[in-house]
């Protein structure tokens, strides 16, 4: 027959309980700090905006193949550049500078062919 003693009270030695106490206050340094770190994040309007495209995912009716996808697409600039983003706007800065160089080039040859042809009207006099 087992009787249901009560178990005897642990003693603790000096030693342990230091270091249990060491580790309580490392767990309240931590929590402290993560604390500080979610008032960082709401205060910036982090939350709000990682809220509200998590539930515009979950109130997707068709679930995207890739969710983050989905999220990097709803959050825009928020998102590191992709390379080839970044490979396309250095290309379209150049062919930008390139099509204002021609415009320029071709206002000079107008004017440049304005002087060896007639004016307009009299060509049609002809």
């Amino acid at each position: 027959m087992s009787s249901s003693a009560p178990n005897p009270p642990v003693a603790v030695s000096g030693a342990s309980y230091a270091a249990a106490a060491v580790t309580m206050a490392h767990y309240k340094a931590a929590d402290s700090k993560r604390e500080q770190f979610r008032r960082y994040l709401e205060k910036s309007g982090v939350l709000d905006t990682l809220t509200k495209v998590l539930v515009a995912l979950y109130e997707e009716p068709e679930k995207p193949n890739s969710a983050l996808d989905f999220l990097k697409h709803h959050l825009g600039a928020a998102t590191p550049e992709n390379p080839e983003i970044e490979l396309l706007r250095l290309e379209l800065a150049e062919m930008k500078e390139k099509y204002e160089a021609i415009v320029e080039e071709n206002k000079k040859l107008k004017a440049k062919l304005a002087q060896y042809e007639p004016p307009q009207e009299e060509k049609r006099a002809e």
